[in-house]
């Protein structure tokens, strides 16, 4: 995943957020808000699928190939917390 992806998609949440600060800021009727704010949500899920995505395809297949078993256990259970961090 080229960090070229990942950039893009967290700018067009930052500028949603911009929208969604705006919105609240002018009064805006609240399930707008709340429709924006979701759509906000859901492009910070995907940057960050994205980002998991080139972990795991580089810095964790490059670990689990090497024979330091230490540093396996430590970054599976990085991505264990991870995991359930994004719930």
């Amino acid at each position: 995943m080229e960090s070229k992806e990942i950039i893009t998609a967290l700018r067009k949440a930052n500028t949603h957020l911009a929208n969604v600060m705006k919105m609240v800021e002018e009064g805006k009727y609240c399930i707008d808000i709340l429709q924006q704010n979701l759509a906000v949500i859901g492009l910070l899920k995907s940057a960050n699928g994205k980002l998991m995505e080139r972990h795991l395809n580089s810095c964790f297949v490059r670990v689990m190939q090497g024979t330091d078993e230490k540093k396996k256990e430590e970054m599976i259970n990085e991505i264990l917390a991870i995991n359930r961090l994004s719930k």
